[in-house]
């Protein structure tokens, strides 16, 4: 694992107050911990990002995917499902996934284990999974409602979309979407959500509370994910067989354009910068992040990082980012300002999901 080294103070010419200054420093790098959801053995990682290595591994449950922080800080949600790994699909000439009618690349409901379908609830301070929700069938991804007290939920293997109570545990609103739903996201303002649908490419804005379908678009390619300005005017939305980011006006719930991302690219993730600079793009099996002009979707940078990308996260002050890396079962360390990869993690097996949480919480 590749570290960053920092400077000894062995020489007494390095006065105390120039010391505190510079471990003080390095204290307050430490405010937050990466989470890491591992697919296939069925846990979670726990890294502590200055030291630049695992601390704790926490087991949840069947093939965690989709995972992020509550509000609280205090937990962590991890969708896990009893639906088995398929392999991935065979590939034509320009890098698009040969599918079979009537079926997808990513599951196969053979020998599936419905008990094992929800979300794990892990307790950060104790490091301890607490206990599984019922959200529906083959959860994948979901997010969090401003307050809270919601959770969107895609259910993949059903084509619907869930809104869970989470004081209760019930799913209040069950609305159908189209194949293969992905991709949850809640819009800055908290008044609706997008689910992006892998099979044909449809996009569904849904109201947060009354679970409303306001609109639907689409962008076609097998979108896995979508991001969102943090005034909430554009989003942005990878076609992963593509190879292409589409740009949304997030008002209108339209297409505002499509941008082709490098050649063997296969986008899964976005994430758009804390300023809403500039976007990141995980490309998967090109084992690369990709960076983009958020205003013009210009590429403007390509960061090599392990082996097929999924999953990233971008720290709160916008200097690192973190990939989880599924293939290569790590975590890269992206330091932003050089847009240089400068560490990996060892993680589980088969990293898929990463969200940061706060320290000390």
């Amino acid at each position: 694992m590749k570290s960053i080294h920092f400077p000894r103070f062995t020489s007494p010419k390095v006065s105390s107050f120039a010391l505190s200054l510079v471990m003080g420093s390095l204290l307050k790098a430490a405010t937050y911990q990466v989470l890491v959801s591992n697919e296939k053995s069925g846990d979670v990682t726990l890294i502590d990002p200055t030291e630049q290595k695992a601390i704790a591994t926490i087991p949840v449950g069947k093939r965690p995917r989709g995972i992020r922080v509550h509000p609280d800080g205090k937990t962590v949600y991890v969708a896990v499902s009893g639906t088995p790994i398929a392999a991935p699909p065979q590939l034509d000439a320009n890098g698009n996934p040969i599918l079979k009618k009537g079926a997808d690349d990513d599951d196969d409901d053979k020998g599936a284990d419905k008990a094992a379908d929800g979300i794990a609830v892990v307790d950060l301070s104790q490091k301890k999974f607490l206990r599984k929700l019922n959200v529906g069938s083959d959860p994948e991804q979901f997010a969090f409602s401003s307050d809270g007290t919601k959770l969107f939920v895609s259910n993949e293997d059903i084509a619907a979309a869930s809104i869970v109570d989470l004081a209760t545990g019930k799913v209040e609103h069950l609305i159908k979407v189209h194949r293969e739903p992905e991709g949850v996201t809640t819009s800055p303002d908290g008044k609706f959500f997008y689910v992006t649908c892998e099979s044909d490419g449809e996009i569904f804005a849904i109201d947060s509370k009354s679970g409303t379908v306001l609109a639907h678009f689409n962008v076609g390619g097998r979108p896995r994910s979508a991001d969102f300005l943090p005034d909430g005017s554009r989003a942005f939305i990878p076609s992963e067989s593509a190879g292409q980011l589409h740009i949304i006006d997030a008002v209108k719930h339209e297409k505002l354009k499509t941008v082709a991302l490098p050649k063997g690219s296969r986008p899964m993730c976005v994430k758009v910068a804390p300023d809403g600079k500039k976007v990141y793009v995980s490309t998967g099996r090109s084992g690369t992040v990709l960076v983009l002009n958020a205003i013009t979707g210009d590429v403007l940078n390509t960061i090599k990082v392990g082996a097929r990308p999924w999953g990233i996260a971008i720290s709160p002050d916008g200097k690192f980012l973190y990939s989880a890396n599924g293939t290569s079962d790590d975590v890269s360390i992206v330091d932003l300002t050089t847009e240089k990869e400068v560490a990996k993690v060892k993680a589980g097996e088969r990293p898929w999901g990463v969200t940061l949480v706060p320290s000390g919480r």
